[in-house]
């Protein structure tokens, strides 16, 4: 790493010490935050650019004012310097770059690897042992895949502790969407044909698949197995079909179509996908442009940060040239092993293709300015409405989810000037109170974040909305109270009359109530970011409900392994089963002794433990 002096920095002088190796460059201010940070084939060539007599954008000039020091890395290769650049961006969030702004990871359809692989929705890190298909660009996406993929192979999607306590068939079975391997009614060899043809058909080999299956047909009609034949029949037929209607130019293409629109400092990147000659559908992202004006340079970085983290297609089909497309293209197939092409003129269907994400970029752009411009107006109602000093930058929200007291969780939404940030959505999951204590369970969560963000200076909001009448205001007031938060307004959001939406009463500190009514776009914002909070809520105690009554309750028992589960599941034909026999059945099964049956049937029943001395515990 080669460093420029903190103080005096000259940039001709800085760039008579680089080498000509490609890297990654940093400029800094005088306080050392980072304004910018950018890649290069050759180090010294790029930074001299940037202090020669050519013209300048204002941007860049403004920038360059700035500049106190840089620093500069040297890669072995230009995709080592794509790569790099990516992370110091994703890390760094400089000032004067262009940030894609996506705060979730892509979705896959995933093929285990065990005795009976299932087949499903996949996002999140890739750690479990098995296959995956992807990126799509979006989760319908994937969704519409699996369903295909159900329809025609029958493989589970069930989770595994499902698929392991299953005495019959599921509705997925009944409908012709899986084939039951949870009970046996597949043979092991049957379903491992399935997997290994839903394998070639996510691969992009439908060609190969379908001869294999015309096979199959044909030899099963010889051997009269009519059955077999019209089932292959059905399925080659519905691959031809699928072939006919996705394929682009007549082959199996694999390609991604770029198209960039621009209005003022807002941007959008429109992304068409096809994987294997089918059409993935599209996705719409909103870069974060710092200033920048320029398509080509807001699509140039789009470019390098998405297929820093996907894999990048033998081809990107772009609305424009960028600059360093010929540096981009090389990286990219550098790290995936293979030739990449950036193209920017094409014929035919690819030129369709362009046009129609050309037109989707700019009706997302429109539809992204619209809902900005409304969102601005939503929150000057809200300052009028709460008689605040200036607009609230950052709203947070609580709620509490709960079932009679089961699996009770805390939510906390986050909203600013653009809508919700979910990348900071935080769920709590609430313990050691009395079930059903709606108090107790606000006071927790709330004193769980603000105590966290006083210990380690963490952001506060300007807005906290309690979903809850005074109750659960009080609790709020007391935990930032005794936190010693200030600068925090507080407001109550109780439901309305007849819990009828737009009626909702504000509950003000001081006592106060306010009914604004259905008209008022202050009130609009409180619903809609309430709402979210409490969607949230719910699927995050719903997924801690679903856990609890999927794990097998025997895993809790001492003396209760593996083997000796797998064989009272197996006896009993599952956990309600062995919930309704008595001692001395669960006794007869292989393995457990009337001690243990006693002790069974008392962790069961919620009864102490009779192996347990009175008074122990």
């Amino acid at each position: 790493m080669t460093r420029a002096k903190e103080t005096g920095f000259d940039g001709k002088a800085f760039v008579r010490q680089l080498s000509r190796s490609p890297g990654v460059y940093r400029m800094y201010a005088q306080d050392d935050s980072v304004l910018y940070v950018g890649k290069a084939g050759v180090l010294r060539n790029r930074v001299a650019s940037y202090f020669n007599s050519a013209p300048k954008t204002a941007r860049t000039t403004a920038m360059l004012a700035q500049v106190a020091r840089m620093e500069v890395t040297a890669t072995r290769t230009e995709g080592e310097a794509l790569l790099l650049e990516n992370q110091l961006i994703k890390s760094l969030r400089p000032r004067y770059n262009v940030q894609l702004r996506d705060d979730k990871s892509y979705p896959y359809v995933l093929l285990t690897q065990e005795e009976w692989p299932r087949l499903a929705f996949h996002r999140g890190p890739r750690n479990l042992p098995g296959r995956y298909f992807g990126p799509y660009p979006s989760a319908g996406a994937v969704r519409e895949t699996l369903g295909t993929m159900h329809k025609l192979f029958k493989l589970r999607s069930c989770e595994d502790s499902v698929f392991r306590n299953r005495s019959r068939p599921c509705l997925q079975y009944q409908i012709g969407r899986c084939s039951a391997p949870c009970v046996g009614l597949v043979e092991t060899g049957d379903y491992a044909d399935a997997v290994r043809r839903a394998a070639l058909f996510l691969d992009g080999r439908s060609d190969e698949l379908a001869d294999e299956l015309t096979r199959t047909m044909e030899a099963a009609s010889e051997r009269l197995d009519f059955e077999q034949a019209a089932r292959m029949r059905d399925l080659v037929t519905t691959l031809r079909k699928l072939q006919a209607r996705q394929y682009v130019d007549g082959k199996a293409a694999e390609l991604d179509v770029l198209a960039c629109a621009m209005r003022g400092s807002a941007a959008c990147v429109l992304l068409l996908a096809f994987r294997d000659g089918r059409n993935l559908g599209t996705r719409a992202f909103f870069p974060k442009t710092n200033g920048v004006d320029s398509a080509e340079e807001v699509l140039s970085a789009f470019v390098s940060q998405y297929y820093a983290e996907q894999p990048a297609p033998r081809e990107i089909v772009l609305d424009r040239d960028i600059p360093d497309r010929e540096l981009i293209e090389h990286a990219l197939g550098a790290e995936g092993g293979r030739k990449v092409q950036i193209k920017t003129s094409v014929r035919g269907e690819r030129a369709g293709y362009l046009d129609l994400a050309k037109r989707n970029a700019e009706l997302s752009l429109a539809t992204e300015i619209s809902s900005q411009a409304a969102q601005g107006a939503r929150l000057e109602a809200l300052r009028e409405l709460l008689q605040l000093e200036a607009a609230p930058q950052r709203i947070e929200c609580f709620d509490i989810s709960h079932t009679m007291g089961e699996a009770t969780v805390a939510s906390c939404v986050v909203f600013n000037e653009q809508g919700p940030l979910r990348s900071q959505y935080r769920r709590y999951n609430i313990a050691g109170i009395e079930p059903g204590d709606d108090y107790a369970a606000m006071h927790q969560a709330l004193e769980r974040r603000f105590r966290r963000a006083v210990e380690e200076g963490g952001v506060l909001p300007d807005l906290l909305l309690i979903d809850g009448g005074a109750g659960q205001l009080a609790q709020a007031r007391g935990v930032l109270a005794d936190l010693g938060v200030d600068g925090v307004r507080l407001v109550g959001v109780s439901k309305g009359e007849g819990r009828r939406a737009g009626h909702e009463t504000l509950v003000l500190p001081d006592g106060r109530e306010l009914r604004p009514g259905p008209d008022s776009l202050g009130l609009q914002l409180i619903q809609q970011v309430r709402d979210e909070a409490h969607r949230f809520a719910i699927t995050g105690h719903r997924g801690r409900r679903q856990k609890a009554r999927s794990s097998s309750r025997l895993e809790d028992i001492a003396g209760i392994g593996p083997r000796r589960r797998a064989n009272l599941l197996r006896h009993f034909g599952g956990l309600a089963g062995l919930k309704a026999a008595g001692v001395e059945e669960i006794a007869r099964v292989e393995g457990v002794n009337a001690a243990l049956a006693e002790r069974i049937y008392a962790a069961l029943h919620g009864l102490p433990d009779p192996q347990q001395e009175p008074g122990q515990g």
